[in-house]
Order: C-alpha cells, then sequence, then structure tokens
C-alpha cells in the first residue's frame, strides 16, 4: 500500500480522512514521520495555508502529502472567522471558547447564515493540486450533540435538522466540507 503523509497533529482530522480514504493509502501523521512542530500557517487565505502546510513537509521530506485548511463563513460577519476560525478567540483558546464567542457576536442576528469551506493541497512528485468543499447551512443558538469537533456543535447543515455533532461521523462525512473535498482528492488519486 503506498503511503501518503496528511500534514496534520490533528488525530481527529486525521480519524475522519483515514475513514474517508478507505484503506486506499497508508496514511501518515506528522509525527510518524518525525515533524513534531507546529508547521507555519499564516496565510491570508484558505489556499495559502494548505499550500504553505504540504510545501513545508514535502521540502523536509520529499514525500507525498496533502494538507488541508478549513474556515467557517459567516454571511453576517463578512465571512468571519474565516481563515481565523482554528483560533478565532485567540491564540490559547479551544473549540468551546471559539463557539462561544461567535454566539455572543451573532446574538441578536437573525440572518444566521454560514459555510464551511476545506482547501486540500496535494503535493505529489513535486506537483501541487487542490480541492474544495464547501457546505452550506447556519448557526444554531446553542450547542447540541456530542459528535465532530470544532464548531460542529453548532453549525446545520442546510436540509438537515441536526448540527453535524448530532450526527454519526459515516453521516457527516458524506456531506461534510472536508468529506466532498477528500472525495475529489479520493478521485484524483484513484485516476492518476
Amino acid at each position: 500500500m503506498k503511503a501518503l503523509v496528511f500534514a496534520t497533529h490533528n488525530s481527529h482530522k486525521a480519524s475522519e480522512i483515514n475513514n474517508l480514504l478507505g484503506g486506499l493509502y497508508e496514511i501518515r501523521e506528522l509525527d510518524a514521520i518525525g515533524i513534531t512542530e507546529d508547521i507555519p500557517e499564516n496565510g491570508d487565505t484558505l489556499e495559502a495555508n494548505a499550500r504553505q502546510k504540504a510545501r513545508y513537509v514535502y521540502d523536509r521530506t520529499g514525500l507525498d502529502v496533502f494538507a488541508d485548511d478549513t474556515g467557517l463563513e459567516v454571511e453576517a460577519l463578512g465571512g468571519r472567522p474565516g481563515v481565523y476560525t482554528a483560533r478565532y478567540a485567540g491564540e490559547e483558546c479551544d473549540s468551546v471558547k471559539n463557539m462561544k464567542k461567535l454566539l455572543a457576536e451573532l446574538e441578536g442576528q437573525s440572518n444566521r447564515k454560514a459555510r464551511f469551506r476545506t482547501v486540500i493541497c496535494l503535493i505529489s512528485g513535486g506537483v501541487e493540486h487542490l480541492f474544495e468543499g464547501v457546505v452550506n447551512g447556519t448557526i444554531t443558538t446553542s450547542f447540541s450533540g456530542t459528535e465532530g469537533f470544532g464548531y460542529d456543535p453548532i453549525f446545520m447543515p442546510d436540509g438537515e435538522n441536526r448540527t453535524f455533532a448530532e450526527m454519526p461521523l459515516s453521516e457527516k462525512n458524506k456531506i461534510s466540507h472536508r468529506g466532498l473535498a477528500v472525495a475529489k482528492l479520493v478521485n484524483f488519486l484513484q485516476n492518476k
């Protein structure tokens, strides 16, 4: 089985991706290849951050690698938190603080439209490829559910009456932004 590095230290993400790739590749996380430091991601777009992370790993190892960056874009907030999604409540924040900050900013707001967007950058044989997945939805007024991670307890995808955190991972993966982007990545890898 061919190895593919996923440029992440996030075991939740790695678990989702491994599930989505269905044994097509042996997915290696950064720690498994000796990269224990945090990879810089200081781009001003999701695309720039995904490229920066993938390039960092590829330049150090020469291994085929993919990296992703995901942003929650809230219409009433002009697209925020966007590229700052993971650290919205500050550098030392966590998911709960991020969600509380977002809910406070949306308090009394009738427009709660939002979208999750994931961009994946694959570097294979030195060549870059980008894949994007988008899911539209709304921000709920309170936390609901215990599955998933990040903003999942307050994001309800269009056409659903449950948040991502109320869905089993297998269901979420079929409609999520990351699932859609990974499906494009998988399709590319199967046909290259």
